[in-house]
């Protein structure tokens, strides 16, 4: 069974279940059927992230982002990605998009003043993402509200597939530990009042059973008395 943790407003941490790990673990190639290049950045002007204290004189500067839009079912939101703040997160997230692995999938974890999570696609081809890891990026930008960071498994450089909305300053997630540290790549720009309506369900603090999600999330679903806000389409703008 592989875990990753995660700092939880109330206790410091708290663990997310990945699932067990099966097939080819690491970072290797992406699924065959996913290997979609990511749509070219803009040079047109970016909404700025805020550095962390000390990284001001090393904060890349942010002059590309590519937006993305969620179409969900409380709502739409917008994305910008700063391939110059995270490469590797970037790159990844893009791919994901790009290869339709978000499309109809729900939020899975809903913590009011804390974040929301997603990112579990159960379908073929798409659960392969699961086990390819990239490896981490360095962190110079705070986890303000409205960032995006990828969810890890407890250790360096097991990102893969999940992602979480700050709903507030999450800050502490940056600071350095022996298996933690989380990078902000990129942010909401619109329809942060459409993240603050997505439905809260399962555990109050994890969220819907990951296993299950991952092993048959369809079925999964169609049992839930209360649905998760869905994610039913996710484009390159």
């Amino acid at each position: 069974m592989k875990t990753s943790f995660m700092l939880s407003s109330a206790t410091l941490f708290a663990v997310l279940l990945f699932g067990c790990k099966s097939g080819n673990e690491g970072q290797g190639a992406a699924p065959a059927a996913a290997r979609s290049a990511p749509a070219a950045t803009s040079s047109a002007p970016v909404a700025q992230l805020t550095p962390l204290p000390g990284k001001e004189a090393s904060v890349p500067k942010l002059t590309q982002a590519t937006r993305v839009r969620f179409a969900t079912t409380s709502g739409d939101v917008v994305i910008e990605v700063y391939p110059q703040a995270a490469p590797n997160a970037s790159k990844r997230f893009l791919e994901l998009v790009t290869s339709g692995f978000y499309d109809d999938t729900p939020i899975s974890r809903v913590v009011p003043g804390f974040v929301a999570q997603f990112g579990v696609n159960w379908r073929d081809p798409h659960k392969a993402w699961k086990d390819k890891e990239f490896i981490d990026d360095p962190g110079f930008f705070a986890l303000e509200r409205g960032t995006l960071a990828f969810a890890k498994a407890g250790q360096p450089n097991t990102a893969s597939t999940q992602v979480f909305i700050n709903y507030q300053d999450n800050s502490r997630l940056a600071e350095p530990r022996p298996n933690l540290s989380f990078w902000v790549f990129g942010k909401v720009v619109e329809g942060m009042d459409v993240v603050d309506k997505f439905v809260r369900v399962g555990d109050p603090s994890m969220g819907l059973d990951q296993d299950r999600l991952w092993t048959d999330g369809g079925a999964y679903l169609e049992s839930l008395p209360v649905k998760p806000t869905m994610i039913q389409k996710a484009t390159v703008q």
